[in-house]
């Protein structure tokens, strides 16, 4: 998620492209979607049926840029929210943040019972213009690194011998 136009905030999508040009070869059910900063792309996506549902993006936590986390989202529903969340929330459902995708598709059921995110600490959001700063082009490779580490760990078949007996 994020839009390239806005430097640092385009960090999900470069590492969505990098997986999409190096990751060969990619599991069968894997799906990459670069869904920009149009997070209703992302719900539709999702209309589709998935189990996991990995989402890379800037976070903004405090950290020194460039760091990289990996969170597992508390999901609220978007009817739990109150109503000016809940009115912000629709109001351009093409430019939702994470959590506001969560919860729209939470509401249409169709939201993953696995969600991480990961996320990279933004150096700079807010001027217009393309291409990532120095710490983030740093981060990219390894970002795509957790984000593929994650998805083959999901889709691995369980290893023979483990039972639970």
């Amino acid at each position: 998620m994020g839009t390239v136009l806005r430097k640092d905030d385009g960090f999900g999508v470069a590492v969505v492209r990098h997986l999409m040009e190096t990751w060969r070869p990619r599991p069968a059910n894997v799906t990459l979607v670069d869904c920009g900063a149009a997070g209703i792309s992302l719900v539709q996506e999702l209309l589709d049926g998935y189990d996991a549902l990995i989402v890379v993006d800037a976070v903004r936590r405090h950290g020194r840029p460039g760091t990289i986390y990996v969170l597992e989202p508390r999901v609220q529903a978007l009817m739990e929210r109150d109503d000016s969340l809940r009115q912000a929330s629709l109001t351009d459902a093409h430019l939702m943040e994470p959590g506001q995708v969560f919860a729209v598709a939470h509401g249409l059921g169709v939201l993953p019972p696995y969600v991480r995110v990961v996320g990279c600490e933004p150096a700079e959001v807010d001027e217009a213009e393309i291409g990532l700063s120095a710490s983030l082009q740093h981060a990219l490779r390894p970002a795509a690194h957790r984000v593929r580490a994650l998805a083959e760990e999901l889709v691995a078949p369980p290893r023979s011998g483990s039972s639970s007996e």
